[in-house]
């Protein structure tokens, strides 16, 4: 598998953005590890990745998914994103992925790759905006992976995320395949797509339109439109465990997964202090889904480190989640949740009532299944899990 997946890389992709991928992604992506781990021997709390959620609007409407878009619009302005980005390359932190809503609705996108050539940038897009234009000028810049979303064939894909899209999207990963970009394809695992989406053939499909990695995620039942029905069962998270390492070993392509360590046990990314998530009103909150806060990018005059550092809310957060488990509290836990945002009084950015909507979920199992942990059989992940991308936690 890794001879082939070498062998895409020289010959599928522009050299230049493979170069610029291998410096800013990967060799500073193990550097940013490094002083992670220097910060937690000094008992320091300051990620080494960042989500950056640029607005909320978006043009599809997808089940279960946490954002508001019927209400207010917000942008993270400008200067809050070089704030954030500027903060973190004084802690060596260069990879920030960016998310929405749909990101390149947002005015700017590109103007925010131009002030950072440092920087490496996963944006994570419903793929509906690849122009021939937004490609090109992609391709010149060259610190850019789009990861885009979609949620099996046509028929699974388009029963979430709307008629029609899955077509619209190949067209648009036909130019970044034209243009011989890095991308990726973001999949979310449901009850109705486990089967297909850890097919051979789904990996294969992918692989023959350019794509280098994929990165899957478990559905989680959040916002206003939870559909909990297409929350995995426990047997199902186990089966989508073995059916992602029989795959790592057959197909060239870069599997990820941000739920599972190298030694096959449970983990969060929030809960180790890996990657926090800023929302588009600037509030600093746990992870994606969770859009509450204490503090804002806005406090401590310009330098998120000490914000971040001396949060008692991220880091009760961090205790939180250790206390109870080593997955998911939002699967697990929602209503004990909800009165530990309570007791810190911590603000809702939703723009509906998180607090209800947790409140009203039935816990039910996450990747956490103490005796049944399935570590990494393939060398090559058990070193990238422990050295690059985040660092002790999941590929």
């Amino acid at each position: 598998m890794l001879g082939r997946l070498l062998w895409r890389v020289m010959t599928e992709l522009d050299t230049r953005i493979a170069l610029k991928a291998a410096w800013l992604w990967v060799a500073k992506g193990f550097l940013a590890v490094q002083a992670y781990r220097r910060r937690l021997r000094r008992k320091q709390l300051y990620p080494p990745f960042m989500f950056i959620a640029l607005t909320n609007i978006c043009n599809l409407r997808c089940h279960g998914c946490w954002v508001e878009k019927e209400g207010k619009a917000h942008f993270l302005r400008p200067e809050d994103i070089d704030r954030i980005i500027e903060s973190g390359k004084r802690a060596h932190a260069y990879y920030y992925t960016l998310l929405g809503g749909e990101p390149f609705l947002y005015k700017g996108l590109l103007d925010v790759f131009r002030r950072h050539p440092d920087c490496y940038f996963q944006v994570i897009t419903n793929g509906m905006f690849f122009s021939e234009a937004t490609v090109r000028e992609l391709k010149q810049l060259g610190n850019v992976t789009p990861l885009v979303s979609l949620d099996g064939f046509a028929a699974n894909n388009d029963r979430r995320r709307g008629a029609g899209v899955y077509e619209a999207v190949m067209q648009g990963l036909a130019r970044l395949q034209r243009y011989r970009l890095l991308y990726g394809i973001a999949t979310t695992l449901t009850r109705d797509n486990l089967e297909e989406c850890l097919s051979d053939a789904y990996l294969e499909e992918f692989i023959r339109r350019g794509a280098m990695y994929i990165w899957y995620y478990v559905y989680r039942p959040v916002g206003a439109d939870p559909h909990p029905e297409y929350a995995l069962t426990r047997d199902q998270l186990l089966q989508a465990r073995r059916r992602l390492l029989a795959l790592r070993r057959k197909h060239p392509i870069l599997i990820v997964d941000s739920y599972w360590t190298a030694d096959g046990e449970a983990f969060c990314p929030a809960a180790m202090g890996l990657g926090f998530h800023i929302g588009p009103q600037g509030s600093i909150e746990p992870c994606p889904p969770l859009s509450v806060a204490c503090e804002t990018v806005r406090d401590g005059q310009g330098d998120l480190f000490p914000v971040i550092n001396e949060s008692r809310f991220l880091r009760g957060f961090q205790e939180f989640v250790r206390q109870r488990t080593q997955g998911c509290v939002i699967l697990e836990y929602p209503q004990e949740l909800v009165q530990f945002f309570r007791e810190h009084r911590a603000r809702d950015y939703s723009g509906r009532d998180i607090f209800a909507e947790l409140a009203a979920l039935t816990p039910r199992h996450s990747q956490h299944l103490p005796g049944e942990e399935i570590p990494e059989d393939y060398w090559v992940y058990r070193l990238l899990k422990r050295n690059v991308f985040f660092g002790m936690g999941a590929l």
